[in-house]
């Protein structure tokens, strides 16, 4: 066993300092790193250092021990193919469904007849010896038509192309490639051990992989979000998140496995439901991101390396063998690939080149399924050899090729708007918030058929855009524990467009009980403020004063009355005065305002000093303060033009901006005030400022002031 941990050691340390040197140097050459982490394992491998005895002995166990560095191959390859999942849009996905299947069914169809026309008619009439098999010429042909999913999804993100169109098609692509050779495989593998082609083996197959991705991601997607809640609700370790992504990963690797598929299926499954799921961290995918780019993917890609010979090329028959596979496939597949994606799915030149190039990316995908084939005999090793070297070479030709020609996409003016969107999204204070806490007190007196208040409104908004997690919390005595639970579900059955999880406490101590459950993770606190006190000229309740002091993430203080509960929120004023606080006000009701039914207007009111202060008035600061107003709405109206929101600017001056405010919201018939601003522990109350406090007490619509600090 020492010497087993030994030789790990010494690969997992020389593995993954020279595929980061080797990458170095590839990107400062500019091409991808991916062709620097392959040439470390060449390097390490059989080809050159494994020449030395020595050496050979410590680095490169033969094929009866066990080499563990393949666990960690195994845990780079699914953590890639996560990743790919995770950073893939569903709708995207449908949207060039069609496509996409119609340029894999070709491209793999055509590259499939040439590498099957080769190794079944040509090869036994080039090479004495060379014995023509059926079962062997469609097992190389499927293996070699497919493309490597985890290799172009790496190449794409290093390209930092993943998330334009065509890096979506051809990850669209890449999924369907590798659930067409998971079927084929499976059957092959059936006619091992059978004695003849069996209509219900195919079928079993065909439906196995089909219905494990259809039913992984529907299932899974309810399972999981659900055990995120509860994971979210109960546990309070600091990485339970990133121990949550990774049990989810393995689960669905494990039962991919179970059913004789490849983990790494399962892994991208895991992504794909993760990324349709709120509540995951950005700090979360930052760690394992980081985790996977920096230390398992470079040992991955570099273990590919390993596997390659370049003593085999000494035999002449398997060279030229080699080379006339990887050709005839790649060629195949280039043709299969830009015929249909530039005549069928009509796409210009270069995008269908791109596509030719792109999916003739080959790598781990043909090596497993290689190394099974030698297994269970179906395949020689001369065999072997010959399609880890194509899968080699296009590995290493691939990525430079797609470097070179993916840069002559010209994206569509959709296709820009589209990533313009996501950026700004990906900045705005929304991106932040997933999971909510709805505070809400048990009362009797409560009509449930009313419930559409302005807080619930504009949740339902929010979640049109984006998925939130939204919890109804009430804490209550004991005797009241039953009650609470029929009044919790009343709330919830008529919120329908929300995702609802209910949560009870049982506590005589409310505040400190939704304090505890806001450190639970929560990034978004609303509350109501319709039962105002009159002492101290309070606007909101002592209660709600201190909760919103002490909460640890943002909060959003809801100020309306029983007669704005019909209210529709179209017509929405956004005050913004130069601050972050405003302009994530903004942000805010960008996000939950309607492209087609929905106008903000964003008001700066330049203050005017009194006669008593200012005899005369200063045009030329007049002048200067219009604008740098003007600069300030200008730049926020943008934010609100990427959200294809219809964004209105006003510029007015008076002596006191609330009473501009105010005016504003009654003489233009305003359904909602958004008003950003820093909260503050106060000595006695919470501290809004006295013009927001006066807006709060005297608007004639609702005002929901929005704390982001």
């Amino acid at each position: 066993m020492h010497i087993e941990i030994l030789t790990l050691l010494l690969q997992l340390f020389a593995l993954l300092s020279l595929a980061k040197i080797l990458a170095e140097i590839a990107q400062r050459f500019n091409l991808p790193i991916v062709v620097g982490e392959i040439f470390a394992g060449i390097i390490l491998g059989p080809s050159l250092l494994g020449n030395f005895q020595f050496y050979r002995e410590y680095f490169l166990p033969d094929s009866n021990s066990i080499n563990y560095i393949d666990v960690f191959v195994l845990i780079g390859s699914m953590l890639l193919l996560f990743i790919a999942g995770l950073q893939t849009d569903i709708k995207l996905l449908k949207h060039y469904s069609r496509n996409a299947i119609v340029i894999t069914i070709f491209s793999f169809a055509v590259s499939f007849l040439f590498t099957f026309s080769l190794l079944q008619f040509i090869a036994p009439l080039i090479f004495s010896g060379f014995e023509k098999s059926s079962l062997l010429s469609l097992f190389v042909s499927s293996t070699l038509a497919i493309s490597a999913i985890s290799v172009v999804a790496k190449v794409l993100i290093d390209l930092n192309f993943i998330r334009r169109d065509f890096g979506q098609l051809a990850v669209a692509i890449g999924m369907i490639d590798e659930t067409i050779i998971w079927i084929i495989i499976s059957v092959l593998l059936g006619f091992v051990s059978a004695t003849e082609f069996s209509v219900n083996r195919i079928l079993y197959s065909t439906i196995k992989v089909i219905g494990f991705i259809a039913l992984g991601t529907i299932i899974g997607k309810i399972l999981i979000s659900r055990f995120i809640i509860l994971t979210q609700n109960i546990l309070k370790l600091k990485y339970k998140f990133i121990s949550l992504t990774f049990l989810t990963i393995f689960l669905f690797g494990l039962i991919a496995q179970f059913l004789n598929l490849e983990p790494v299926l399962g892994a991208f499954i895991a992504g794909l439901i993760f990324s349709q799921i709120p509540g995951l961290l950005d700090d979360t995918i930052d760690k394992i991101e980081s985790l996977t780019f920096s230390v398992f993917a470079p040992i991955f890609f570099a273990s590919a390396g390993l596997k390659v010979d370049i003593r085999d090329f000494a035999d002449f028959n398997i060279l030229i063998l080699s080379l006339l596979i990887t050709i005839f496939a790649s060629f195949g597949k280039a043709i299969g690939a830009y015929l249909s994606a530039r005549f069928i799915s009509k796409f210009n030149h270069w995008l269908a080149l791109s596509l030719s190039i792109s999916l003739n990316t080959r790598g781990t995908i043909q090596i497993i399924i290689a190394t099974i084939g030698l297994a269970t005999g179906i395949i020689s090793q001369e065999i072997f050899s010959a399609i880890i070297i194509a899968s080699v070479i296009s590995s290493l030709s691939a990525p430079i090729m797609m470097k070179l020609v993916i840069k002559k996409i010209e994206p569509s003016e959709e296709e820009i708007f589209r990533l313009k969107k996501e950026e700004t999204f990906q900045k705005s204070i929304l991106s932040k918030i997933n999971r909510v806490l709805v505070p809400v007190r048990l009362r009797s007196d409560f009509d449930v058929t009313n419930i559409k208040t302005i807080e619930t409104k504009l949740l339902e908004k929010i979640n049109s855009k984006k998925p939130l997690m939204v919890t109804l919390l009430t804490v209550v005595s004991e005797n009241e524990k039953m009650i609470a639970q029929n009044f919790l579900n009343n709330l919830q059955s008529k919120l329908e467009t929300l995702k609802v999880d209910k949560r009870i406490i049982v506590s005589e101590k409310p505040l400190e009980s939704i304090l505890n459950n806001l450190k639970t993770g929560y990034d978004l606190l609303v509350v109501g403020a319709t039962e105002k006190v009159n002492t101290n000229d309070s606007v909101i309740n002592p209660f709600i004063d201190h909760l919103i002091k002490l909460a640890p993430c943002y909060s959003l203080i809801i100020s309306s009355s029983v007669k704005y509960q019909n209210k529709n929120l179209n017509k929405i004023l956004v005050p913004v005065d130069g601050s972050l606080a405003s302009k994530r006000a903004a942000e805010l009701a960008f996000s939950f305002s309607d492209p087609e039914k929905d106008e903000v207007h964003l008001l700066r009111v330049i203050e005017r000093k009194s006669n008593n202060e200012q005899l005369i008035p200063d045009l030329t600061m007049l002048d200067r303060q219009y604008e740098y107003a003007k600069a300030i709405l200008d730049s926020i109206k943008e934010i609100g033009e990427s959200f294809q929101i219809r964004t209105f600017t006003r510029i007015e001056v008076g002596e006191s901006p609330e009473n501009v405010i105010l005016r504003a919201a009654n003489e233009y018939e305003f359904d909602l005030v958004v008003i950003g601003t820093e909260i503050k522990p106060g000595t006695e109350k919470l501290y809004l400022g006295p013009r927001v406090e006066r807006i709060l007490n005297n608007c004639s619509c609702p005002v929901a002031v929005f704390n982001s600090q």
